[in-house]
């Protein structure tokens, strides 16, 4: 049986990366391996959608959202955290690690932050250094409007800080031109690569405040996570510490295909994609979790009268799909099936086929092929 890995995060990864991945190592403190710097670093500004230079860190994506936290807030600052999931949270408890004094704009798992939310706690909290958001909530499925937040952050002296993790590559998301400060994403999503490296880009503002930080009394307390030793090597097209360098010669591979495609056209396939799983959700007589649904993954709401976990499990076992389940509260609550990263609509059409198979062995009765055609209809709706 061929497994299928559609998960969000880490994805699938193309063959060619892959291959590059089982080179022999080579020395990373050389003009060839900063060659291949240089050239990575031009194509994530053009994934970003930034003229800003966006740092390579060897991390998981919370390394990246640690630094930004780190690197633009003293302590005893003031963040706003916008929380609709599990990694609005993780911004809340980076910033309290950190001294940060919390403000939190949190609204039920399933939906989004409403930019008028952000409008009142500005206005109560004109203090507020920082706000972060995050892009794609990977815990629920919902998207957030972070074009509306960047409209009214930008009237103000908060950065906007983002967590991309799940949705950078996949949504459409322009740091340069919607006025976002700070946007952080990993390696094992839309970039298609195994974990181990984390990236984040700062606008001129973001910048700004970091330096004055380091030159004023309450420096950050950062050594590693000290972003301006990665801005300064990379004018160099070095890096301050050992890189993980055989990740970042892969990862040259799947950004060539990024770019290859052309980002706009990523999204577009991306949506088509996401129209297709969502379109299954009826004809499986399941719910939609998101209200406002992010073209990563699709979340569907687990029936009370059917295991879920058990599930997942007979997908595996069964049929080789592998999707993901909720996590904490929402664990055994709600399937999340990917369709970001290495993923194409086909292996989306065998995961719904699979969840047709599977479904009605746990009580849940389907017709069988309802919501494949449902599928094959979006998707062929959506050219």
């Amino acid at each position: 049986m061929k497994p299928r890995l559609l998960t969000p995060g880490p994805t699938p990864a193309p063959e060619e990366t892959l291959l590059e991945l089982a080179r022999p190592v080579t020395f990373h403190r050389s003009s060839q391996f900063r060659a291949v710097i240089k050239e990575v670093s031009e194509d994530l500004q053009y994934v970003f959608c930034t003229k800003q230079p966006v740092l390579t860190i060897t991390a998981s994506g919370t390394g990246a959202m640690e630094a930004a936290i780190a690197n633009t807030v003293p302590p005893g600052g003031k963040a706003i955290c916008l929380v609709s999931g599990r990694w609005g949270e993780r911004w809340r408890n980076i910033c309290k690690a950190f001294g940060v004094t919390v403000v939190e704009v949190k609204v039920p798992y399933g939906e989004s932050v409403a930019p008028a939310a952000l409008a009142a706690a500005l206005k109560e909290h004109p203090d507020a250094a920082i706000v972060t958001s995050t892009l794609s909530e990977t815990a629920t499925g919902c998207r957030n409007d972070i074009k509306g937040f960047a409209e009214i952050t930008r009237a103000s002296e908060a950065l906007l800080i983002v967590d991309g993790i799940s949705g950078l590559g996949v949504m459409e998301c322009r740091m340069d031109d919607w006025g976002i400060d700070v946007v952080v994403t990993g390696s094992q999503k839309a970039l298609m690569l195994p974990p181990g490296l984390a990236f984040i880009g700062l606008s001129q503002r973001a910048w700004k405040r970091v330096d004055s930080l380091y030159q004023g009394p309450s420096a950050p307390k950062a050594f590693y996570f000290d972003i301006r030793k990665y801005r300064d090597n990379l004018a160099g097209n070095d890096t301050p510490f050992t890189p993980a360098n055989t990740l970042v010669r892969a990862l040259r591979l799947s950004l060539k295909r990024l770019r290859d495609e052309g980002i706009e056209n990523c999204w577009k396939r991306y949506s088509r994609m996401a129209r297709a799983a969502r379109a299954a959700a009826a004809p499986l007589r399941l719910e939609l979790y998101a209200k406002d649904p992010a073209d990563g993954l699709t979340v569907y709401k687990v029936p009370e009268a059917v295991d879920g976990v058990a599930i997942l499990g007979a997908l595996e076992k069964d049929h080789g799909i592998r999707v993901a389940g909720g996590q904490d509260v929402l664990k055994g609550k709600i399937i999340r099936l990917a369709h970001m990263g290495y993923i194409d609509y086909f292996e989306v059409l065998a995961a719904v086929s699979a969840l047709e198979l599977t479904l009605p062995k746990f009580g849940h009765p389907v017709e069988p092929g309802a919501a494949v055609a449902a599928c094959q209809r979006a998707y062929a709706g959506g050219a």
